[in-house]
């Protein structure tokens, strides 16, 4: 991979100036710069102290241990979620706004989303999306018990989702041509006689937009909330 990040900017070793201080933060970039470039398989925190020119045991004053770690990177990718996140004057804006970002985040790092997703950070990125997301339920009118239940409903749809397409995002180029090409293949093949639907469904099971099929997932859940909601739609 080259020099290690911050023997590239200079370490004592090959500048005479001194390496920089490590901080959670630039443990946790540097662990999703190789869970990004390699998968799962490169986070040891061996890899992580060359990434930054640090001996490996200087991690542990900052993380207990590689699970540890893993929860900061879960809440790192929230983060990156909720910069310049406003939440809006309608409720159903601010869900919708917010879970689009989220999905966007994660699949914009799927090797570490493939972790992320199924774990709870403990975490103030993720208290943040969780008080914004019962905040939003609360203006449209449930009460604590029904905000919860909503609450679980839209996040389990969001993380589910995420690491599906996260997961499909990680699989080799050769796989996924196979899998597209699926559907103007074998699918569109298929006799009428047979499969009456699937063949009228033909010429529009190509046109998938992952983007495009999130949203519009997300907007058939806004819309059952708005309906059940006791406040305003």
């Amino acid at each position: 991979m080259g020099k290690p990040a911050a023997a590239a900017k200079g370490t004592q070793a090959d500048s005479g100036r001194p390496r920089p201080s490590l901080s959670p933060r630039l443990i946790v970039e540097a662990c999703l710069a190789l869970l990004d470039a390699e998968g799962a398989d490169a986070l040891t925190f061996r890899r992580i102290g060359a990434q930054l020119g640090a001996d490996p045991t200087a991690l542990y004053r900052h993380f207990r241990n590689k699970d540890d770690l893993l929860l900061a990177v879960a809440d790192h990718l929230l983060e990156e979620g909720l910069e310049g996140f406003d939440a809006s004057d309608d409720w159903r804006q601010t869900l919708r706004g917010l879970f689009i970002r989220m999905h966007k985040v994660y699949l914009s790092h799927p090797r570490a989303a493939v972790l992320a997703t199924v774990r709870i950070t403990r975490r103030p990125a993720e208290m943040r999306v969780i008080e914004t997301t019962l905040t939003a339920l609360s203006d449209a009118g449930f009460p604590p018990e029904q905000a919860v239940r909503h609450y679980r409903a839209l996040v389990d749809f969001l993380l589910a989702r995420s690491c599906m397409d996260a997961t499909y995002c990680t699989l080799d180029a050769h796989t996924r041509r196979g899998d597209e090409s699926a559907w103007s293949g074998e699918y569109a093949a298929v006799p009428a006689a047979t499969h009456p639907h699937i063949a009228a469904a033909a010429p529009y099971l190509t046109s998938g937009d992952d983007d495009a099929d999130f949203n519009f997932a997300l907007d058939l859940m806004l819309d059952a909330i708005a309906a059940r909601a006791p406040g305003r739609g």
